[in-house]
């Protein structure tokens, strides 16, 4: 089945749809600092580079369904949360007028828990409205995605269409036993390399690519609470940037002084680093044979951190498939 995808990013949602069975082919991505990895990892799929906004609907090919996640900084609980008022979160208007014009079988799109903040209450009700007056049967869900074979803790908001002419009703697969944890993704990985002067990249002189690590210290924000989960234990949310990237597991827990601040165990500071990019990458379950192409440090961070992990989409796509089969 042929789908197209929007938000594309680095394509973490487009490779765990092709897992299950989807072929991508047209995507469309704004960030030029993106296009080199998705178009390395997807040789097979048409990059479209220009604003969603400037995107007609005639341009897009037939498909089967569309995928992509909005940017989410508008909804984040991190960021501003302003939501629909800001321009980044009015770009889901574009998604629902491609998708009203295209009416493909299904479209799913992803977006951060924020997006359920009793602030935002009225405009995701507003976008959720617009989705069904487009002609489709909706399901949505908060989900963590430990929940579905990704070693951390990441909660996400994920709405799903089926076009009514179908006559289904998507049902979200169940949770599985086992939770895998940090050990799983990246105990058999060597040392990690310090990033390079001002943060530049290692480049082709790495023997795992990506694997290597942003240097510089930690703000007051970042020591407020503990940022070390152990092995045994699911890995924080990645995040988009690398100056909040957790730190490795190999690190004790981080010594509570008061609210609000705590500092590295004396004498163990060595063993503070934080996790890599490709250890990010394996925390969000790309293959090693995914590789991100960046000069500076910070676009790796920020490609694998606003992806969805591939598991976690390719087990939402495989159930998916089965229901249109």
């Amino acid at each position: 089945m042929k789908i197209v995808s929007l938000f594309t990013g680095a394509g973490g949602l487009d490779l765990g749809f092709e897992k299950a069975g989807f072929r991508v082919v047209w995507a469309n991505e704004f960030d030029k600092t993106i296009w080199k990895t998705f178009e390395l990892n997807f040789p097979h799929t048409k990059l479209d580079k220009r604003s969603i906004v400037d995107v007609k609907s005639i341009e897009i090919p037939k498909s089967d369904g569309i995928i992509g996640g909005p940017p989410c900084q508008s909804w984040s609980e991190a960021g501003a949360g302003r939501g629909i008022e800001d321009k980044r979160g009015q770009l889901f208007h574009d998604y629902i007028r491609l998708l009203k014009k295209k009416q493909p079988k299904f479209f799913l799109a992803e977006n951060v828990s924020g997006i359920l903040n009793p602030k935002h209450s009225e405009a995701f009700t507003n976008i959720i409205k617009k989705f069904k007056s487009a002609g489709y049967e909706i399901s949505q869900k908060l989900l963590n995605a430990n929940d579905f074979d990704v070693p951390q803790d990441r909660k996400r908001v994920i709405v799903i269409g089926y076009r009514k002419n179908l006559n289904k009703k998507f049902e979200f697969p169940e949770t599985q036993k086992y939770k895998p944890v940090l050990k799983d993704a990246i105990y058999d990985l060597r040392l990690a390399k310090p990033a390079k002067d001002k943060n530049k990249t290692n480049g082709d002189s790495l023997k795992i690519p990506n694997h290597e690590y942003m240097n510089g210290g930690f703000s007051s924000i970042y020591m407020s609470r503990n940022r070390v989960r152990s092995w045994n234990e699911p890995s924080f949310t990645i995040q988009a940037g690398g100056r909040h990237a957790p730190i490795h597991p190999q690190a004790p827990k981080m010594k509570f002084i008061s609210q609000n601040k705590r500092i590295f165990i004396p004498g163990k500071e060595h063993l503070y680093r934080r996790l890599s990019v490709r250890e990010c990458a394996r925390i969000q379950t790309f293959p090693d044979n995914f590789i991100f192409k960046y000069i500076d440090i910070a676009d790796g961070y920020k490609m694998v951190g606003n992806a969805v992990p591939v598991n976690f989409a390719k087990r939402i796509a495989q159930k998916i498939m089965s229901d249109l089969k």
